[in-house]
């Protein structure tokens, strides 16, 4: 059964909805002004709120404006109800997260076709939350097991052939293959680390809980840590003189986890597909809503069917450019500029020079994730 919250201040109008609404089969709730509203849906986490927005003290702007601002009452489907339903009141309501508007005096057949609408799309949130989880466990089935076998076949054979004829090999082969067998123990973890963050990304983005704790983060100093992940990843690619930094000493609404992860994916991204001796630019700007992180090199490009195809476990042009791994770089990168509310996308023709530019908005995001 379906719970709904009323909140109104005019006890006639809150007994008719729960008369109207228990005929339907919901489980109604009421609350005479918007502070016992806030209290009653913290407790009782409804399904669905109905809302006045003139009342005294709390208004339903204020109201909405506090449930949404907290994790455990964000994503409730909030319909405000008012007898002055003007464009800047409507427009004002919609900016603080408000799902729809029921005019005063409404039908009862409009007031169960607006709940109807509200509960309808939220379930089919929900359903597609579901799906996306069933994707992601069918693609990591799928995949996972050969990605893994390949670094661990190394490890194998190698450590097989050091534990019986390390005494007959001369010192050069054997400091060969423990190189070979320590490269093949960090491309393992990093497999392992990628599949993690991306498992629990998509699993936290059917959470707004975890969202809007995740959003609180910031990175105060965002430079002189984009810096030294992305010197970390020139050092590892032997190609230092090719990074060039344009870094502005702003902060940025990530953690700085997640900042030096996205650093490191595009980082190491451009410098994995472009050729030694050219530069791979690394920027960081901002203007008065928007921060733009994008690095630039000049890589052979993607094809635009390609860049529209980008997703999980997506590798392109793999017999021609061998590569290793589960090819989540760039979807992990894309998933947490999303769930803060902002995009990344790579600009790139066959052959030119492509450009990935995260970008996200200066102030922390409150609105909903964005649904690739």
């Amino acid at each position: 059964m379906k719970k709904i919250l009323v909140i109104d201040d005019e006890e006639w109008l809150r007994e008719m909805v729960r008369m109207a609404l228990t005929q339907k089969g919901y489980d109604v709730l009421e609350a005479e002004n918007g502070a016992v509203g806030i209290e009653v849906a913290r407790r009782a986490l409804p399904d669905l709120i109905l809302c006045d927005v003139n009342m005294d003290k709390v208004d339903g702007y204020l109201t909405l404006s506090s449930l949404r601002n907290e994790p455990s009452t964000a994503s409730i489907p909030f319909i405000l109800m008012t007898g002055v339903a003007d464009n800047a009141g409507m427009r004002h309501g919609m900016e603080l997260g408000a799902d729809d508007y029921l005019a005063k005096p409404f039908s009862l057949d409009g007031l169960y076709a607006a709940i109807n609408a509200r509960l309808r799309k939220a379930e089919a949130v929900r359903e597609a939350a579901e799906k996306k989880l069933a994707d992601l466990r069918d693609n990591i089935s799928l995949m996972l097991p050969h990605e893994l076998r390949t670094p661990l076949n190394g490890i194998m054979a190698y450590g097989e052939i050091l534990s019986t004829e390390a005494e007959t090999l001369p010192a050069s082969e054997v400091a060969e293959m423990g190189q070979v067998i320590y490269q093949s123990g960090k491309r393992l973890e990093r497999l392992v680390e990628n599949f993690l963050i991306y498992a629990q990304l998509e699993i936290m983005s059917a959470d707004p809980q975890k969202v809007a704790l995740v959003r609180k983060n910031r990175t105060e100093l965002a430079a002189p840590q984009i810096e030294e992940q992305s010197r970390l990843e020139a050092r590892a690619a032997k190609r230092e003189k090719d990074l060039v930094l344009e870094l502005a000493p702003v902060s940025v609404p990530l953690s700085e986890d997640y900042l030096r992860r996205i650093t490191s994916e595009l980082v190491q991204n451009a410098f994995k597909f472009s050729i030694p001796g050219t530069p791979v630019q690394v920027r960081l700007s901002a203007d008065a809503n928007t921060i733009i992180l994008s690095v630039v090199d000049q890589g052979r490009g993607l094809a635009t069917e390609h860049i529209t195809r980008i997703g999980a476990y997506m590798q392109f042009d793999r017999r021609i450019q061998e590569q290793q791994g589960l090819g989540l770089g760039l979807v992990i990168s894309k998933r947490i500029a999303e769930l803060h509310g902002g995009t990344l996308n790579i600009t790139s023709e066959r052959g030119a020079m492509p450009e990935v530019p995260l970008k996200l908005p200066r102030k922390a995001y409150s609105g909903q994730p964005v649904t690739p």
